[in-house]
């Protein structure tokens, strides 16, 4: 089958996250997935790539991810840009997230709302990126989403497996 652009983000993603290696077959390439990969090795985690849809991830571990001396670029990736302030939540360090003008264009609001109260410190642009999160040490939250949102609901979880207790989004 096709690689799927959505899960091949959030696969990458979580991988960096993993310890040990990852692999990912079926690996959507997109300039939005190219960018994860982009953001993940700024980050610190190490991607080979075998193949044009076969990856493999050798992650830094739950709470391993280094903040970069530069700005992470998502381009037009909404889904990179709200998925990845999930990850960066719990991380040590401030990384900013920027992206081109449609991207910025964007609402951030409803991820930062949400990671603010696990304990996270999102700076929002007017609501919009670029964003700016300095991780922390997380707590758990039940969570029901004003708007139904897979993206806000993956960064709440993704934010969640580096907390303290149980998250729940709905």
């Amino acid at each position: 089958m096709p690689g799927d652009k959505s899960i091949s983000h959030r696969a990458v993603l979580i991988g960096a996250l993993c310890d040990g290696e990852t692999r990912i077959s079926g690996f959507g390439r997109s300039a939005d997935t190219e960018a994860t990969v982009a953001a993940v090795r700024a980050l610190g985690a190490e991607v080979i790539e075998e193949d044009v849809d076969t990856l493999r991830v050798r992650g830094a571990g739950l709470h391993g991810l280094q903040a970069p001396a530069d700005a992470i670029d998502c381009g037009n990736a909404g889904t990179l840009m709200r998925l990845l302030a999930g990850v960066l939540a719990g991380q040590e360090g401030r990384t900013e997230l920027m992206g081109d003008s449609s991207l910025s264009s964007r609402p951030m609001e409803r991820i930062a709302e949400p990671l603010r109260r696990m304990g996270a410190t999102v700076e929002t642009t007017e609501g919009h990126a670029p964003l700016v999160v300095h991780g922390a040490p997380l707590s758990a939250i039940d969570y029901q989403l004003p708007v139904a949102s897979a993206q806000v609901k993956s960064a709440i979880l993704l934010a969640g497996v580096q907390a303290a207790g149980a998250t729940g989004s709905w």
